[in-house]
């Protein structure tokens, strides 16, 4: 649970300054202005008291037991300040400092040092390079952030620093409270897994929102994030996972089975909710902290104007949602209610004058029928619209049993209304678009939570043989898997291979294809040659000896002149598959 990280009765601030400004300063300061309950240690041997509370030279001059301390000192003293940390009795430190591996060798060297140093004392090390960390359910702002949001149930984790101060703006500024925030940096030792696996565990926390550069741990985030997933929402905004940003892909066909889609499958396994913009990382946690999971696909859209309406609809259809009729004899019962002008289809068009009543009316209708699951409710504020009257009356008549979502369009005439909504935990946005965005989210979490429980098949693996391989291509340094070896690892894994052989002359090639029978295919192999058809070494489609005879000769004649440095192993011989379908795994 990471108890003495996240609930510590004793802080130390190795590093705390007098100067306003500086980081050591800040956080003493968030700790006093957030009234923190435990003790706060501040240690700088130059300073008698700050901020009013007396200072000490060391942690364990104070003589009381600490359990956190927060290191901004310079990153050539950090291992000090941890040594002594220890000696003072804490068993976490949060490291501010940077200048570690983010900036290079020397860097990494020390980021080591300490990592080793914690590991071998069982002190649990988040950062460094890092904002520090936020719980407003004991009141800590143990960070150089200058705002404390208001307590809620949305925990965030985020490998940024920068992005962390981003997103305590827009917690305040949209009155969405948070239950913590962490900043993890150069995860030396607590990365993403840890700080999920104890968010996990955490009764404040609803929702955990991930803004994450690189993924540590990957099948460990995977399988902790999947258990996660199944009591609470995990929403993660991975970025980095672009051509651009990685460039390391050795093969055309490799990238296209690349990193992102990779993250994407595994994700959607794991019931991990992606998001693909900051933006939409909170419109998602925001909507999944404050309302029920939807039953189902089936949404009812309320509007006071028609365009709305249809962007709403089409939006929902595009998302693979549905747009239904409500029940004929609740529509029946509403059209009494409502102008005859008025629409009781689905949009339900309450009209351009409506006031919060017809509001209501709508909203009771909606609610009321058993074939929706969900509703979205629209304004926009036209002359005769009354917002906050009719934020309260929506807020009013919420029954509880189904996610309500809105989307007051507009500025400063709805904002009253928008800032309504929110504190009453009715998630409100910018534009029909946006919430129904939200909504699939949570459409699709509640379909992984009703999901039937996964049968893992299991077979067995010769995991020697594929070992060996690896082992065997680690000590050549070869950064791809050539084709005999990697049909090798296939018939491991008990994949069905079509029969074939590696060849090292003509003659070779022919008594191969004689043995697996005709149509073949032949491939040259070597560790220097990735892009195989690029260069002449593929032929298909040879159906008798001569075929082959001279697709062999010709082969290692145009490889041999197009790549004429290139290790040539042999040609691979192999029986032409059947026609069926083409799968890229990568």
């Amino acid at each position: 649970m990471l108890e003495s990280l996240l609930y510590p009765k004793s802080i130390a601030i190795i590093g705390a300054s007098r100067t306003p400004g500086k980081v050591g300063y800040s956080v003493l300061e968030n700790l006093i202005k957030g009234n923190y309950q435990g003790t706060i240690v501040p240690v700088n041997p130059n300073a008698s008291e700050i901020l009013g509370i007396k200072c000490y030279p060391r942690p364990k001059d104070a003589g009381v037991k600490i359990d956190l301390s927060i290191i901004e000192v310079p990153n050539t003293a950090v291992k000090s300040a941890i040594e002594e940390s220890y000696e003072a009795g804490a068993t976490s430190v949060c490291v501010i400092t940077a200048g570690f591996k983010e900036v290079g060798p020397e860097g990494a060297k020390m980021e080591n040092e300490i990592r080793d140093f914690c590991k071998a004392r069982k002190i649990r090390l988040l950062g460094p390079n890092c904002l520090g960390l936020i719980n407003t359910e004991n009141n800590m702002n143990a960070s150089f952030a200058k705002q404390m949001p208001k307590p809620g149930h949305i925990s965030v984790i985020s490998q940024s620093g920068a992005l962390c101060t981003a997103i305590l703006d827009w917690s305040i500024g949209r009155g969405i409270g948070l239950a913590k925030l962490v900043s993890i940096g150069n995860k030396a030792d607590l990365c993403e897994v840890d700080i999920l696996q104890a968010l996990g565990e955490d009764e404040q926390t609803k929702v955990i929102a991930c803004y994450l550069e690189s993924i540590t741990k990957g099948e460990d985030f995977i399988k902790v994030a999947e258990q996660v997933a199944s009591v609470k929402p995990v929403v993660v905004l991975k970025v980095g996972t672009t051509q651009a940003g990685s460039r390391a892909a050795s093969s055309h066909t490799g990238s296209l089975a690349g990193e992102d889609i990779a993250y994407g499958a595994a994700f959607r396994r794991a019931g991990v909710i992606r998001a693909d913009t900051f933006e939409s990382l909170f419109d998602y946690a925001s909507a999944l902290a404050m309302q029920p999971l939807p039953k189902g696909n089936r949404v009812a859209i309320i509007t006071n104007a028609g365009g709305p309406g249809i962007m709403a609809a089409d939006a929902v259809e595009n998302l693979g949602l549905e747009v239904k009729p409500l029940q004929n004899s609740i529509s029946m019962a509403l059209k009494q209610k409502l102008p005859p002008a008025a629409s009781v289809a689905n949009p339900i068009d309450v009209l351009g004058d409506a006031d919060p009543e017809r509001y209501a009316t709508a909203l009771n209708a909606a609610l009321e029928d058993d074939t929706i699951d969900s509703v979205i409710v629209i304004l926009t504020p036209q002359a005769m619209t009354k917002p906050a009257e009719t934020a309260r009356a929506i807020i009013s008549n919420l029954k509880g049993n189904k996610p309500v979502l809105a989307a007051f369009m507009g500025g400063a005439d709805v904002m009253p209304a928008r800032e309504e909504l929110v504190s009453a935990n009715l998630p409100d946005y910018p534009s029909p678009e946006r919430a129904v965005s939200a909504l699939k989210a949570m459409c699709d979490y509640s379909a992984w939570r009703r999901r039937p429980p996964r049968v893992v098949l299991r077979f067995p693996v010769n995991k020697r043989r594929i070992e060996r391989i690896i082992r065997r291509h680690q000590r050549e340094k070869r950064t791809f898997i050539n084709e005999v070896d990697a049909k090798e690892i296939l018939r491991a894994y008990d994949f069905n291979v079509p029969p074939g052989g590696l060849a090292r002359t003509d003659e070779e090639a022919v008594t191969i294809a004689d043995r697996i029978g005709y149509p073949i295919a032949m491939k040259i192999v070597s560790p220097d040659i990735v892009h195989k058809s690029d260069i002449g070494g593929v032929r298909l489609g040879l159906s008798n000896p001569a075929q082959v005879r001279d697709a062999f000769d010709l082969m290692l004649l145009r490889v041999s002149r197009r790549m004429p440095n290139a290790k040539i192993l042999g040609v691979y011989v192999e029986k032409m598959a059947r026609q069926g379908r083409e799968v890229i795994l990568g």
